[in-house]
């Protein structure tokens, strides 16, 4: 619209000072009709003024009423007093029939309008009651909202070796991410940096931070001693449980009173690194709930399928922790080989399989019996591993390989293998098992890898160094975590190949 265009009436102030004034205008006439001007009489049907000349028209059926049967009382020469003909007018003991009379007819008018209007509103109040009790019925009938970690997750309508990677988002804002894992019921958790000290969660449908989490704690709250004051974590890896109520993180080391030698990338068991911690996130609560103790660099962590037990690699102690979920404690460890790192779990939810990175090896892990055996020695740095749910077959990644092994667990033999890129890290799997995704840290690539025949069928660019990588099942993305702070996503279900 033009400067200066007027046509639609709020153009310009002066035009809306003279739609002030006519708006003025209307309400003298208004109190002129209300004293009873005729001239220029507009008859308003809002409700308020019909329920108004509802009553009036009532207050002078009223007082008709009134007056007949004042003079049929004076005529039938009635024996009943001046308070009971006062009563019976409906007007208060010692008032004069009289004196009614007498009153200004204005005076009457309008005491019967408002007994009139009175006996109206019950019923004005009971409609609006109505409505209201209607508003709220239909509100309670509206289906609650899931909180938002319990969203059900969403099957992919195409088969995932069938599609491409497609960027839709690229988030940034206080991350140093290392790893990201999501919850499969909405949310996602970023660990930043062990030096960031912070782990930050998102809402994976809307893809909006959700609550930055602190690692420092004061564990003297959680009923943990002989660390007065504020301790500090360094968060590496997260586990969640399956209705994705809680997550499970990876403490590093911890920095405060009394933990002996930080934690460091080089140490081994006679290096005196102190135990450290696992913290546990409440997504009801968005915060730290529980801590609990295991051994020293704790990386690397996977819960049982019955949800029982978690497992935890002890980088330094060259051992894997058992912690019992139900009491929150650790009540076994099993010694493997040097730097322990990736857990797979099978269904029974007592064979697990560990790579000892430093130690070039794979182990099978009883965890019932608290027994380690070695199932195969491997190429150098064996960094990551995944299982099939039904537990046939599981995928080892070997980094300095640049290599994902395909094994058959009932043989523990290689079946088939592909190299996906430079220095192949943490590597994810679709819900329907027909791909693999793996982040190339020495490349800056993400590598999309059919299982059905280890074929890399995409691949796409990131920033430097992506570490980390999950599959959400709530919105079939896919998310990478670069250390340069930042997090890419991609839909995988867009784009057919």
């Amino acid at each position: 619209m033009a400067p200066g265009d007027d046509r639609y009436g709020y153009g310009s102030a002066d035009r809306r000072g003279q739609d002030d004034h006519v708006e003025y205008d209307v309400r003298e006439l208004a109190g002129r009709h209300r004293e009873g001007a005729r001239a220029g009489l507009t008859v308003r049907k809002d409700a308020v003024y019909v329920r108004r000349r509802r009553a009036a028209v009532g207050g002078l059926l009223a007082f008709v009423l009134a007056v007949v049967t004042g003079v049929g009382v004076w005529l039938g020469g009635s024996g009943v007093d001046r308070d009971d003909r006062a009563m019976a007018l409906g007007g208060t003991g010692g008032t004069s029939t009289a004196a009614s009379s007498e009153e200004p007819a204005g005076g009457t008018q309008d005491e019967a309008a408002q007994a009139a209007e009175d006996v109206a509103a019950p019923a004005d109040d009971a409609q609006g009651g109505a409505t209201q009790t209607e508003a709220t019925q239909e509100q309670a009938a509206e289906p609650a909202k899931d909180p938002v970690w319990q969203k059900d997750p969403v099957p992919a309508e195409l088969p995932s070796d069938t599609t491409a990677l497609e960027p839709v988002d690229y988030l940034t804002g206080g991350m140093t991410p290392k790893s990201i894992m999501a919850s499969g019921h909405g949310l996602m958790i970023a660990n930043n940096m062990m030096y960031s000290h912070t782990s930050t969660v998102f809402d994976s449908t809307t893809r909006e931070q959700v609550a930055v989490l602190d690692d420092a704690v004061d564990l003297s709250e959680f009923g943990v001693e002989g660390h007065p004051g504020i301790s500090q974590g360094s968060p590496v890896e997260a586990v969640w449980t399956a209705d994705g109520r809680y997550a499970y993180v990876s403490q590093y080391t911890m920095y405060g009173q009394n933990f002996g030698v930080q934690g460091f990338d080089a140490c081994t068991r006679d290096s005196g690194v102190g135990p450290s911690y696992l913290y546990r996130f409440d997504a009801e609560e968005m915060a730290w709930d529980q801590v609990i103790k295991v051994g020293a660099v704790p990386k690397y962590l996977e819960i049982t399928p019955d949800q029982s037990t978690i497992l935890v690699s002890n980088w330094c102690d060259a051992t894997i922790s058992v912690v019992d979920v139900e009491k929150a404690e650790e009540t076994k460890v099993i010694d493997v080989n040097e730097s322990p790192r990736g857990i797979a779990i099978l269904p029974d939810s007592n064979t697990a399989y560990v790579v000892a990175m430093y130690a070039q090896s794979l182990f099978k892990v009883d965890i019932e019996a608290g027994t380690s055996e070695l199932v195969m020695n491997t190429t150098l740095r064996p960094r990551h591993l995944n299982v099939t749910e039904d537990g046939s077959t599981l995928y080892m990644t070997v980094s300095s390989a640049n290599t994902i092994y395909k094994i058959d667990t009932e043989t523990d033999e290689i079946v088939d293998e592909v190299v996906p890129g430079l220095e192949p890290r943490s590597v994810t799997m679709s819900p329907d098992e027909k791909a693999l995704y793996v982040v190339n840290y020495n490349e800056a690539t993400v590598s999309k890898v059919r299982t059905s025949d280890m074929t890399v069928i995409d691949k796409v660019d990131v920033d430097a160094d992506p570490i980390g990588i999950d599959y959400d099942p709530v919105t079939n993305t896919v998310w990478v975590a670069c250390y340069n702070g930042a997090v890419y996503v991609f839909d995988d279900q867009s784009t057919p190949l």
